[in-house]
């Protein structure tokens, strides 16, 4: 099994990023292969341009885009880790999925709208906030996002959503033992998720 790590955050020594390298690190502990793509240090450009639209004259993809998905076509799960700013996903992790997974990867042309081209793959996200994980989900900016990102990349694509992890209230005085249990959370996560399943198709 592959697994697609792709995550976004600025400061390499991040709490993003060091989930996201346990993620990796878990799956690769169970046999499985694991791709790192660090939207930040890839200097990854987010924005779509004019010729990238399916129906502008002279589409045509991106070679950064066509390098990615080359990259990513064989990965059987996408894995989303990213912090919530403005109670959304990263600019760059938007603008990545935008670019990516549009057109000619994730679905293409059918007859009253789309199809889905990435059936059977998984997606699993990672996320964290500042604000308290209550919060996230009393005021509906969790429910939101569900729908707005992690449901409809899902169904557009037609991406199996195998869970979303929330941490709330990282702050910069999270504590090394908080820490620690976060990412023994991450590593069982994947056992979850990944060991298991593999384990009942056997």
């Amino acid at each position: 099994m592959k697994h697609a790590v792709i995550f976004a955050h600025p400061k390499p020594d991040s709490f993003t990023a060091a989930v996201a390298e346990t993620y990796a690190e878990a799956a690769r502990a169970l046999g499985h292969e694991a791709v790192v793509r660090d939207l930040y240090r890839m200097g990854f450009d987010p924005c779509l341009k004019a010729e990238e639209i399916p129906t502008a004259e002279g589409y045509k993809v991106a070679a950064d885009v066509a390098a990615e998905r080359a990259l990513l076509d064989d990965a059987d799960v996408f894995a989303f880790v990213y912090p919530f700013w403005f109670n959304a996903p990263p600019a760059i992790l938007k603008g990545y999925v935008d670019r990516v997974f549009g057109m000619g990867f994730g679905f293409e042309p059918a007859a009253g709208g789309t199809q889905a081209l990435l059936d059977g793959r998984k997606m699993i996200s990672f996320s964290s906030s500042g604000a308290p994980e209550d919060w996230v989900r009393e005021t509906g900016a969790m429910a939101a996002l569900h729908t707005l990102f992690d449901n409809h990349l899902a169904g557009v694509c037609g991406l199996t959503v195998v869970d979303h992890i929330h941490v709330g209230g990282i702050v910069p005085g999270l504590t090394p033992e908080w820490m620690s249990q976060i990412l023994e959370n991450v590593r069982g996560t994947v056992r979850r998720c990944f060991a298991e399943a593999e384990s009942a198709l056997t």
